[in-house]
């Protein structure tokens, strides 16, 4: 591939994939502070390290080249000098509610001093008030939020590498994301794209950037052929960023031609339409039967270009004859989470029994602790690589959303 981004497919062979080794920014927060960091419960990090080491030490023995996150960022900072990582700095402290003042100013010295490789750490851990000496000292108490711990807040959901931004073609989308609590992180690939020289200056497209208006996140975005994307309208994602993104994708020539709009529950439990569906095979899918109505109904909205180059929208409730007819497929195999059982499903999809990661056709990834899932997919006729999972999944996220494929080979 002369590009350093290349996915045209969920499925085939994993070449390169970027994922964030679980930090200090994992357990760098109280109970109290879960509901704002999006979070349910603190993983043990050093359990948390060990099973994302066997993740990325599984798909290393696949053939996969695995990029880190936190790797990447330093590099770019220290491509282009030091006018680049003082203005990355500037933006970060901009974002997380210093634009200016004596906190921006001691923030921004506290950290510059620091090199870009401990920076980048500090930032994604989070900085606690108590680790500055400002003067005068009532400037912590004047504060807003005087008894809160940190002015920079950790960021605990990095190791959630698909959602900041999403591989569509020979581009991506930079993503504007929901909640507070995760729009800083789209910003580390922006810089990335920008700086990196891997990927700065090779005509990549960024078909959406994270300053558009609308919400979208990457576990939304799923790349079913050539030219077709399934996007989830969802607690993350709004149906103007979809759109948005539709047009954006037909004017500049990406080689997509059709968007599925998929509508899911908009709740926690099932935040991205890959905790809930995922294609895994040429035509097989994992489905949480939950997200099905009676006669296994579900909206689904077809969006394409006509001559006028207006978007068209037809509506459907038969996902299954959509899937078919957009992937030109006699049949469709959608395997149920928990072989359809509803306790088993509800209770293997909180724990990510549908965000399976796909490495190649019918060669897939999953969490071991979803064995009664993992189980239905072998008899599926899947090849199932089971990967630990005893924190990692404490997050609310699988093998999808720890990874972020930037090219896979064309089927």
């Amino acid at each position: 591939m002369t590009k350093p981004i290349h996915v045209t497919s969920e499925i085939g062979k994993l070449d390169v994939v970027m994922l964030k080794r679980p930090g200090t920014e994992v357990e760098n927060f109280t109970p109290e502070m879960m509901p704002r960091l999006l979070f349910d419960d603190i993983p043990y990090l050093p359990i948390a390290q060990k099973e994302h080491d066997n993740f990325a030490d599984t798909l290393r023995e696949n053939g996969a080249e695995v990029l880190y996150l936190e790797k990447l960022v330093v590099e770019a900072l220290d491509a282009d000098g030091s006018e680049v990582k003082t203005a990355f700095l500037d933006k970060m402290l901009t974002e997380s509610g210093y634009a200016a003042g004596m906190i921006h100013h001691e923030l921004k010295n506290y950290l510059l001093s620091m090199p870009t490789a401990e920076m980048i750490v500090k930032l994604m851990a989070g900085v606690r008030k108590n680790e500055l000496d400002l003067v005068p000292r009532d400037l912590v108490s004047a504060a807003e939020e005087r008894d809160y711990p940190f002015f920079l807040d950790p960021m605990p959901n990095l190791y959630f590498t698909r959602d900041p931004a999403a591989s569509l073609g020979d581009g991506l989308s930079i993503n504007n994301m929901t909640f507070p609590a995760r729009q800083r992180e789209s910003f580390f690939m922006e810089t990335i794209i920008d700086y990196h020289p891997r990927f700065a200056d090779h005509g990549l497209h960024v078909w959406r950037d994270r300053n558009q208006p609308g919400r979208i996140e990457g576990g939304d975005e799923l790349v079913l052929s050539s030219t077709v994307i399934a996007i989830g309208v969802s607690e993350r994602t709004s149906a103007h960023a979809i759109e948005d993104i539709a047009r954006r994708l037909f004017e500049h020539d990406s080689g997509f031609e059709k968007v599925l709009a998929i509508r899911i529950p908009h709740n926690h439990a099932m935040m991205h339409l890959d905790t809930v569906f995922t294609m895994i095979n040429h035509d097989q899918f994992t489905v949480h039967p939950g997200i099905l109505g009676e006669g296994g109904q579900i909206d689904t909205w077809t969006i394409t270009e006509d001559q006028n180059g207006e978007l068209h929208v037809d509506h459907h409730l038969n996902l299954k004859q959509v899937l078919k007819d957009v992937l030109g497929l006699d049949e469709i195999d959608l395997i149920p989470t928990g072989g359809g059982d509803p306790l088993i499903a509800d209770r293997e999809q909180w724990n990510d029994g549908s965000n399976t990661l796909a490495i190649a056709p019918g060669v897939v990834v999953t969490y071991n602790r979803n064995y009664v899932s993992n189980q239905v997919l072998r008899e599926h006729g899947l090849k199932v690589l089971e990967v630990l999972s005893s924190e990692l999944s404490r997050g609310r996220g699988g093998p999808r959303c720890m990874s972020m494929p930037l090219v896979r080979e064309d089927l």
